[in-house]
């Protein structure tokens, strides 16, 4: 009917959109996460039978290399991860994850829109280009700053292998408390400034080329 949506709406809007997101996104955010962080993990065990060898050999140099550790694939995973944990091994995270992306698209899309609609000409026309683009950089960045919190808990839930001496969690909140008592605060802010770097063009030029 051309009228425009009330800020309600609009974060009602948001939160459908960020819900539907997850629910088909959360499995390929789970296998990313493995796979990135099997690099680590390999990493920390050469290091540490690095060490165990040099101990047992009396400080000498080690003459024979331990071999490298085969990474895991994408299909791999999920064949372990099915065959384990079923579909629930897929969507583990889940609820952290909802977290993340349902408060992001409630905050992205309210703003997003009300920028855009700055830029808009008197005589109702679309924005111009460049009013979406730094409409979109704008809004991605403010939202992907605003729930980095829920990102780092969720990146510590889905890491399914942990390395020496790290924690275990059961949950979101116990995941949290443990970040905040072991990190302190400024542990929830890690990589929110990558992911503002990002999300901003990502997001810029998303919107550029819907409106065009």
């Amino acid at each position: 009917d051309g009228q425009k949506l009330t800020l309600v709406k609009e974060m009602l809007a948001g939160c459908g959109a960020g819900t539907c997101q997850v629910i088909v996104t959360t499995p390929m955010e789970m296998l990313k996460i493995q796979l990135q962080d099997a690099g680590r993990i390999a990493a920390q065990k050469k290091m540490l039978d690095a060490q165990a060898q040099l101990s047992a050999q009396g400080g000498a140099q080690p003459s024979v290399e331990a071999p490298a550790t085969p990474r895991p694939t994408a299909t791999q995973l999920t064949r372990d991860l099915l065959r384990t944990r079923g579909i629930a091994g897929l969507y583990k995270g889940l609820g952290a994850t909802l977290l993340r992306d349902v408060p992001f698209s409630i905050v992205y899309f309210p703003l997003f829109a009300n920028l855009n609609q700055l830029g808009c000409p008197a005589s109702g026309e679309k924005a111009p280009f460049y009013v979406s683009f730094l409409a979109g950089c704008v809004a991605g960045s403010a939202a992907a700053v605003a729930v980095n919190p829920c990102d780092v808990v969720k990146t510590r839930l889905q890491s399914l292998q942990r390395g020496v001496h790290e924690d275990t969690y059961t949950g979101f909140l116990d995941c949290a408390r443990k970040i905040l008592r072991h990190e302190g605060p400024m542990a929830f802010l890690k990589g929110a400034y990558c992911r503002a770097l990002v999300i901003a063009p990502l997001f810029g030029i998303a919107q550029v080329v819907y409106f065009l």
